[in-house]
């Protein structure tokens, strides 16, 4: 006798991006990746991210967890790298942000800022000595380029490099830099008697100094740093030998805004899917506030604005892996996915009424974050320009 077995029950929820159904998208690795660096950040992280958050700060010892967790760096080859696919860096981007952006922003200025200007412009002693300890996490790395009056336009720097003897000194001011007094070595670019040139600076040299930014309303677990060079004199080695003009910056920015194309998107699914559970919970008029059309309106345009993102951020990845992906097509992605990251973290706190301003949920700290993000790594207003030109061909920056 054959007993026969009862159907399986069909799923009546979803989650968000379940109904974009863009795993199916990823292979077998990029789903593992996504898996565990999302494991590490809810048991690791989340348990710990109000009380950073309030306290505004970033334990040091998370860059050798990150290290062992195998992200920093990851999509490098060589020198400890994991050499993973642009993908899979973009979803360990978007896990590492769905816990908060500061933790995104550590991973993405040690990997694609810091690590990338040696990986690709250094000289094999400069990547010998500094990319395993990076990619370990037993040594943190910082990027100065921005400078206070000098954000959009980076090719007004002020901070100059002069040649004395064999040697190089450097006097200037850095603004704005993560990860800046964590930071054992820091990638300095300054205007030459040549053009623009990037130096490596061990921060213990003597006369380079780190002074955090406090007060902050935004990023508040990530460390802001101000970096002063005071006739910092460095030795010939310490000039990234294939970095020549603007371009160098720009191409290692390029590679960090990449990982926000995904990365915002965690913070707008955090965001939405604690918005969910609330409103699942939240009795109004003595039924679950999902139960409002209303409040079914919201869900669904913050959810068809998500997987929109996804689906832009996966095809720029599979552009990225196979030809290059192009500085304008990033552009598209980062105003995009920020732009509407952030409209779902402030439409989500409103569904959560009075609580959501609390640290107890996540989406104003989100959106809190996301507003320096929409400006790092490129203003919205110089991603509209990047797209306006590659459409008409006319640089209007100025």
């Amino acid at each position: 006798m054959t007993l026969a077995t009862a159907p399986a029950a069909k799923k009546t929820t979803y989650a968000p991006l379940e109904l974009f159904d863009t795993d199916r998208l990823l292979d077998a690795d990029e789903r593992d990746i996504a898996a565990t660096v999302r494991k590490f950040v809810e048991t690791r992280l989340k348990p710990n991210i109000e009380d950073w958050y309030e306290s505004a700060t970033l334990p040091k010892e998370l860059a050798k967890e990150f290290g062992d967790l195998g992200v920093l760096g990851m999509h490098l080859d060589g020198y400890g790298c994991a050499g993973t696919n642009a993908v899979s860096y973009g979803l360990a981007c978007l896990e590492l942000e769905a816990g908060d952006s500061g933790f995104r922003s550590f991973v993405s200025v040690q990997g694609s800022l810091s690590m990338f200007s040696i990986h690709r412009y250094g000289s094999d002693e400069q990547k010998n000595e500094w990319l395993p300890r990076l990619a370990a996490g037993d040594a943190v790395g910082c990027f100065g380029l921005t400078e206070p009056d000098f954000g959009s336009n980076p090719a007004g720097m002020r901070t100059r490099a002069r040649r004395d003897g064999s040697d190089w000194v450097l006097n200037g001011t850095k603004m704005w830099i993560t990860n800046g007094n964590l930071a054992d070595v820091a990638t300095v670019w300054a205007q030459t008697d040549d053009g623009i040139r990037g130096f490596l600076v061990p921060t213990d040299t003597p006369g380079f100094t780190a002074n955090a930014i406090h007060r902050k309303l935004s990023l508040r677990a990530s460390v802001t740093s101000e970096l002063v060079l005071d006739n910092v004199r460095l030795p010939a080695s310490a000039q990234l030998p294939d970095a020549r003009g603007l371009s160098a910056p720009l191409s290692c920015l390029n590679e960090a805004r990449f990982g926000i194309v995904f990365g915002a998107l965690g913070a707008a699914r955090d965001s939405l899917e604690t918005t969910i559970a609330y409103a699942q919970s939240r009795e109004v008029f003595d039924k679950p506030l999902t139960n409002y059309q209303l409040t079914q309106e919201k869900l669904a345009n913050m959810t068809l604005e998500l997987g929109k993102g996804l689906l832009l951020a996966i095809h720029l990845g599979r552009i990225k892996d196979a030809d290059g992906v192009r500085p304008d097509q990033v552009s598209l992605g980062k105003l995009n996915n920020v732009r509407e990251a952030i409209a779902i973290a402030r439409e989500c706190r409103t569904l959560l009424g009075g609580s959501g301003i609390t640290l107890e949920y996540s989406p104003l700290r989100h959106a809190n974050n996301l507003e320096s993000v929409l400006t790092y790594e490129g203003t919205s207003e110089m991603h509209l320009l990047s797209i306006g030109k590659a459409l008409t061909g006319v640089a209007a920056f100025r």
